[in-house]
């Protein structure tokens, strides 16, 4: 009984698919929800990305010379 009920749900998420303009499955993902994209809110995959971005910026800005270093005396 249990196997015919998924296959009932298999089948009508398929027909739905067919169904919609696009043919496409719809995106599930955090970062596809514009509601959480305004309030900040992201993936963990996606907040990682952000903040090894951040860090090698940060990173940069340290390793940048001392322009006094740069003045020959």
């Amino acid at each position: 009984m249990s196997i015919g009920l998924m296959a009932i749900v298999f089948a009508a998420l398929g027909i739905k698919i067919l169904v919609n303009k696009n043919g496409k499955f719809p995106n599930t993902h955090i970062g596809g929800n514009k509601e959480m994209i305004k309030r900040g809110i992201y993936c963990a995959q996606t907040w990682d990305k952000i903040e090894q971005k951040n860090a090698r910026k940060g990173l940069l800005k340290k390793l940048k010379p001392d322009p006094d270093f740069l003045v020959s005396k």
